[in-house]
């Protein structure tokens, strides 16, 4: 059974930076070949994508993170990663990763049951 494991977020201050990784364990998943993504969910709002990269590398981002986030995979350690600079208050959620059926829809539709996600608090 595939597992997700979150880790990376913290609490910053608006402009700096941090990077979320993404284990994925179980089963025979590689994540160079899969559909990943990353999603986040503030307080009150629905869970929406903030990137995703497919097998060849192309990769989507919300046009509310373009030119800030990037996403990255290593499938020698299983692990999408999510570099987020120049952070801003409104960047405050708690992140998630999973494997995508589609990393151009905004809304999330994922294959495998959400990990714990990671928080990232953004303030002064």
């Amino acid at each position: 059974q595939v597992r997700l494991v979150e880790s990376g977020g913290g609490l910053v201050q608006p402009g700096e930076s941090l990077i979320l990784s993404c284990v994925v364990s179980g089963g025979r998943f590689n994540t160079n070949t899969n559909p990943m993504a990353w999603y986040r969910q503030a307080p009150g709002k629905q869970r929406e994508l903030v990137a995703g990269i497919i097998g060849d590398g192309s990769t989507n981002y919300a046009d509310f993170v373009k030119g800030r986030f990037t996403i990255s995979r290593d499938a020698t350690k299983n692990t999408v990663y999510l570099q987020m600079n120049t952070l801003k208050p409104e960047d405050t959620a708690v992140y998630y990763c999973n494997r995508a059926y589609n990393v151009y829809s905004s809304t999330p539709r994922v294959v495998y049951d959400w990990g714990q996600g990671t928080q990232v608090t953004v303030s002064s």
